[in-house]
């Protein structure tokens, strides 16, 4: 069989590669993985026990950049790695454009089942009823705030929002802003202007207490905390349902408070995300929503923040309790794999309990397991790994819609989001434009899934 041509051929090779095998005679399986620096050395660890627990099968790690291209690429140029780690939100789409293998078949024969694992973890590995990927290391986000800064607004520094309301009054509080009194810039608290000065937005914004942009990375699904579902599950989008609608309306008033211009001057003193100057590490934003992950920048930049964590509120706290977005780390067979059977034995591997805990306790994040050991829990660096923990396991852990247009359609909800913020648009103007953009890509792709789809299940159905 032929390589595919130019830039493809240093990764896909040709197709008719030989197998290679160790010294002492062991099959060698390539496994590509996007993980670098600590992340990577934990599975690595996890690699070596495997290889040191038998003598047949020898993994060998690749960290690769960009690899959800360069897998897609590889696995159509018929030359995948035998394994490869991908995350939770990419499933759908990989499976649909038949770049994997379903593990139903191999997850029977293991004796593996939806009751190991945190529910949400267990969902986000399957799609049109068949199982293509296993977990590894999971996530989910939570409200951060600053203990210290909530000390010197006068609050107390244990307890954090409970409701929206009590985040809006709460974020006035601690935000400081330098105004002018008598011919002098004077520093005050945001809640002590005067209806004059805040109406007439003449003050610069030193210090702020919460404002949904910062950072910005879950903008298209605020609506998760105010009950939307963003679709029906089969053929509808519901970017303009009444939900979404006040999640957009919710967001877009923050502006009106502080000012837009004031939240965009403040917002571009900013550092990198990943450094001393990220504005929560460096005491500049008392409250941010963030995830698991939050805790390792926060231990190697600024370790002396005092700091919490809490599930976010919802609209209705009572009714929507421990709303969250759930992702995870995943581990693949791609289609066309030449040792499935190999590969596997290594994901179920990983997939032990102790095993996994190595694995998650070396990244700083939970276990996607539904038992967890004490020591794992006692261990943990993260003084709050329970609270992301229970957020999973929660009544309202949502995750990216099943959708394979979601990367379109998270985009056009980024405008719509900035649009309303930003005043260009009112919320309801800019979901309409969403709703009737996005609804024709999902009709096209439900179009083009009639003409495929019996095909493409048949075809799964052979393979478990």
């Amino acid at each position: 069989m032929s390589c595919l041509a130019l830039g493809l051929l240093v990764w896909t090779g040709c197709s008719g590669r030989e197998d290679a095998y160790t010294d002492d005679g062991r099959l060698i399986l390539q496994y590509w993985e996007k993980w670098t620096g600590f992340e990577g050395e934990a599975m690595q660890a996890v690699v070596d026990d495997f290889n040191a627990s038998q003598d047949r099968i020898f993994v060998e790690m690749l960290s690769v950049s960009q690899i959800d291209r360069k897998m897609m690429l590889a696995t159509a140029g018929g030359n995948p790695p035998d394994l490869a780690g991908l995350w939770s939100h990419t499933v759908n789409t990989y499976a649909e454009k038949g770049a994997l293998t379903p593990l139903d078949p191999w997850i029977a024969d293991a004796g593996i089942t939806a009751d190991d694992y945190i529910p949400v973890m267990w969902d986000l590995c399957r799609h049109r009823g068949f199982s293509w990927a296993l977990p590894t290391t999971p996530a989910t986000i939570a409200l951060h705030w600053n203990k210290k800064l909530f000390r010197e607004a006068g609050l107390n520094p244990e307890r954090p929002p409970r409701t929206l309301a009590e985040l809006e009054e709460m974020a006035k509080q601690l935000t400081i802003v330098l105004v002018e009194r008598n011919g002098e810039p004077v520093k005050v608290r945001f809640s002590d202007l005067t209806p004059d000065e805040r109406a007439s937005g003449a003050f610069q914004l030193v210090q702020l207490g919460f404002s949904p942009s910062e950072p910005g990375w879950w903008n298209e699904m605020w609506g998760y905390w105010f009950g939307s579902r963003l679709w029906n599950g089969e053929d509808a989008i519901t970017a303009d349902s009444p939900e979404n609608l006040a999640a957009v309306r919710w967001f877009a008033s923050f502006p009106s408070v502080y000012g837009l211009k004031n939240l965009q001057t403040f917002g571009s003193s900013f550092g990198n995300f990943a450094s001393p100057q990220n504005p929560f590490l460096a005491g500049k934003v008392a409250m941010v929503m963030q995830g698991v992950w939050m805790y390792n920048f926060i231990d190697k930049y600024a370790p002396q923040i005092e700091w919490g964590a809490a599930p976010f509120p919802s609209a209705d706290p009572d009714t929507m309790p421990m709303v969250t977005i759930a992702e995870c780390d995943v581990l693949v067979i791609p289609k066309g794999a030449r040792h499935p059977d190999a590969a596997f034995e290594f994901i179920a591997f990983v997939n032990q309990q102790k095993n996994m805990e190595k694995l998650c306790l070396g990244h700083r994040k939970f276990s996607p397991l539904a038992e967890v050991s004490d020591s794992f829990i006692s261990d943990h660096p993260n003084p709050y790994i329970r609270v992301f923990m229970d957020l999973a396991r929660g009544p309202n852990a949502r995750y990216v819609p099943r959708i394979p247009i979601w990367n379109e359609y998270a985009e056009e909800m980024r405008i719509a989001y900035d649009r309303s913020f930003t005043g260009i648009a009112e919320p309801e103007a800019a979901l309409d434009v969403v709703q009737s953009r996005v609804q024709w890509k999902l009709d096209r792709v439900l179009r083009r899934w009639k003409l495929v789809g019996e095909k493409r299940m048949e075809e799964w159905e052979a393979m478990r």
